[in-house]
C-alpha cells in the first residue's frame, strides 16, 4: 500500500510524485515499461519548455551559469503572460479550456523555478530556437528554454530525485484497472511479472499518457489512415490510464479527433528508437518546400514560426498520396538546417542541378515537380530581406498556395531533399479535469481520490499545439495533481 500511487513514469508523473511527497504522502510509481524503456513520451523529447518570463533576469534565475558575455552577445527578449495566452489561443481557434489554460499560463513560471529548486537544470535553446546574424543571436517563437541533456535528461534528473525523497518506482508494472466503488478511487489493479495484484491507495493519479501507440484507438478516433502513422515516442501509450477511468465513469474532455502530429523520417521504424531520439524529426521546412507524390506544394511553409505550424504539418502530410512528402532545399539555407538533417538514419538525396534531383525523389512525378519549383522560384518576392530570426515577410506572389515569409528560389547548388511521413506525437483527447486535476466524472463530479496530469488531459489543445507546452503542461498539472493527491491523502 501507498498513499499514492502515481500511473505512469514520465515528466507529470513525476512531477505528481514529487509534489505528493512534498505533501507528506508515501508515493508509489507504476511505469509500465522496463526501465530500459523507461519515461514515457517525455524521454523522446528534446526537452523545450514553453513558460511566461519577463526578461533575461527570469531566465538567469533558472540558469544562473548563464555568463555575462552570453547574455550581453543574446537578445533572449521577453514571453509575457499576454503573449502565451494569445498563441494558446490563435494556435487552438480559441478553443482551449479558458480555466485550464489560465492554470498553464500563469503557473508555468513558477513550476519551472520549483523544478530549479528542486535539482532540475536548464540551458538555453541555442542550437535549435536562436539563429546567429551580425555576430548576435536572436531567440524566436517564444520558446527560449530547455531541460539539460533534453528528454533524457529530464527523466534521468526526476529519476534522481525521486530516489532522494523516498519514492519508489515499479519498472514493468502496468496498471489494468482502478480499485473503485461508491466512495471513490480505492487503488490499482497491476499486473507486473505475469502476476497481477491489487494496491491499496488514498489517491491515485493517472499520467500514463494519450493513445497514441494504439493502433485501433488511433484509426476509430482520429480517423481512416492514422494506422499508417509512425509513432514518434513510447510504444506503451495505448490509452490504459483512460481506459480505467472511463471505465468507472469519468467524463471524456478535449478533441479526440486530434492529435500531435509532424514531418518525420520516412523509413522511421514503427515506434520512436531511443538511440535516435527526435533526430527523425525534420523541421526546417520554413526554409525549403514540401512537395507531394504528385509533385505539388501543398501547405504554405512559411505560415508561421515553426513553432506553431509543426505539430499540425504531420496530418497534412499524412493525406497525401501514400502519405509521404519530400523537403527540398538548396545551398543558401543548408547552414540553417536542424542537426536532425545529418543523421545517417535520414533518407536523404543530392543534385547539382533541379532536374537531377527531381529525378531522385523517389514516387514522384520528376516533371511536375520540377515545374513546381520552377513557379515557386519565379513568384518570391526577392526585393524583400531574408531574416531567419522574425517573420520576414518575404513571400511569393501569385501561387495557389502561398509561401508567405522565408521564401528564397530554390536556385543555388547542391540541392538536397529529404522524405518524411507523418509522425504522431500524442493525442488531444482526454479526462476532464477541476482546478485541483481531480478528475470530473459524467455528471461533473469530482470522482474521490482520482486525479490526472499530462497527455491525459482534455481540452488544452484542439488542431494545434504551440511548441514546447506538452512538457509545461505536464509539470505544471502534474505538480498540481500530486499536491492535491497528496492532501486528499493525508484528509
Amino acid at each position: 500500500m501507498a498513499d499514492v500511487v502515481i500511473v505512469g513514469g514520465g515528466n507529470a508523473a513525476f512531477a505528481a510524485a514529487v509534489a505528493a511527497r512534498q505533501a507528506g504522502a508515501s508515493v508509489l510509481v507504476l511505469e509500465r515499461a522496463p526501465a530500459e524503456e523507461a519515461g514515457g513520451n517525455s524521454r523522446f523529447t528534446a526537452g523545450a519548455m514553453r513558460f511566461a518570463y519577463r526578461g533575461v533576469d527570469d531566465l538567469r534565475r533558472l540558469m544562473p551559469d548563464l555568463t555575462d558575455d552570453e547574455v550581453a552577445r543574446t537578445d533572449f527578449g521577453a514571453y509575457p503572460e499576454a503573449q502565451f495566452f494569445e498563441d494558446m489561443g490563435r494556435v487552438t481557434d480559441y478553443r482551449t479550456d479558458p480555466e485550464l489554460c489560465e492554470l498553464l499560463v500563469t503557473r508555468s513560471r513558477a513550476t519551472m523555478l520549483w523544478m530549479a529548486q528542486i535539482g532540475h537544470r536548464f540551458a538555453p535553446i541555442w542550437g535549435r530556437q536562436a539563429f546567429q546574424v551580425d555576430g548576435r543571436f536572436t531567440f524566436w517563437g517564444g520558446l527560449t528554454v530547455e531541460a539539460h541533456g533534453g528528454g533524457p535528461g529530464l527523466v534521468e534528473t526526476w529519476t534522481r530525485i525521486a530516489a532522494a525523497q523516498g519514492i519508489e518506482v515499479a519498472y514493468g508494472a502496468r496498471a489494468v484497472a482502478l480499485i473503485a466503488d461508491d466512495g471513490g478511487v480505492r487503488g490499482v489493479r497491476v499486473r507486473q511479472a505475469g502476476r497481477t495484484r491489487e494496491i491499496a491507495a488514498k489517491a491515485v493519479v493517472l499520467a500514463a499518457g494519450g493513445f497514441q501507440a494504439n493502433v485501433e484507438w488511433r484509426t476509430r478516433y482520429l480517423g481512416p489512415g492514422w494506422d499508417l502513422a509512425k509513432v514518434r515516442g513510447t510504444r506503451f501509450n495505448t490509452g490504459d490510464g483512460l481506459q480505467m477511468a472511463l471505465e468507472i465513469g469519468a467524463m471524456p474532455a478535449g478533441q479526440w479527433s486530434g492529435c500531435h502530429a509532424v514531418a518525420w523520417e520516412r523509413n522511421a521504424p514503427e515506434f520512436g528508437e531511443l538511440a535516435v531520439g527526435d533526430g527523425f524529426q525534420k523541421h526546417s521546412y520554413p526554409f525549403g518546400i514540401m512537395l507531394n507524390a504528385r509533385g505539388e506544394r501543398f501547405v504554405d511553409e512559411g505560415a508561421d514560426f515553426r513553432n506553431y505550424t509543426y505539430a499540425r504539418y504531420g496530418r497534412e502530410i499524412l493525406r497525401q498520396p501514400r502519405q509521404f512528402a519530400w523537403q527540398v532545399f538548396d545551398a543558401k539555407v543548408r547552414h540553417l538546417l536542424r542537426d536532425e538533417y545529418r543523421i545517417k538514419q535520414a533518407t536523404r538525396v543530392s543534385a547539382q542541378t533541379l532536374e537531377a534531383l527531381c529525378d531522385k525523389l523517389e514516387d514522384v512525378d520528376p516533371a511536375a515537380a520540377l515545374a513546381t519549383i520552377r513557379a515557386y522560384n519565379a513568384a518570391v518576392r526577392t526585393e524583400v530581406a531574408f531574416d531567419p530570426n522574425v517573420k520576414d515577410g518575404r513571400r511569393t506572389e501569385g501561387l495557389a498556395i502561398p509561401k508567405s515569409n522565408w521564401a528564397n528560389p530554390i536556385d543555388q547548388p547542391p540541392f538536397e531533399a529529404y522524405a518524411v511521413t507523418c509522425g504522431i506525437t500524442f493525442t488531444f483527447g482526454g479526462l476532464r479535469i477541476g482546478r485541483g486535476a481531480q478528475v470530473l466524472d459524467v455528471d461533473l463530479a469530482p470522482i474521490p481520490g482520482l486525479f490526472a496530469a499530462g497527455e491525459l488531459v482534455g481540452g488544452l489543445f484542439y488542431e494545434n499545439y504551440p511548441g514546447g507546452t506538452g512538457l509545461m503542461a505536464g509539470a505544471v498539472f502534474g505538480r498540481i495533481a500530486g499536491a492535491s493527491a497528496g492532501r486528499a491523502a493525508q484528509a
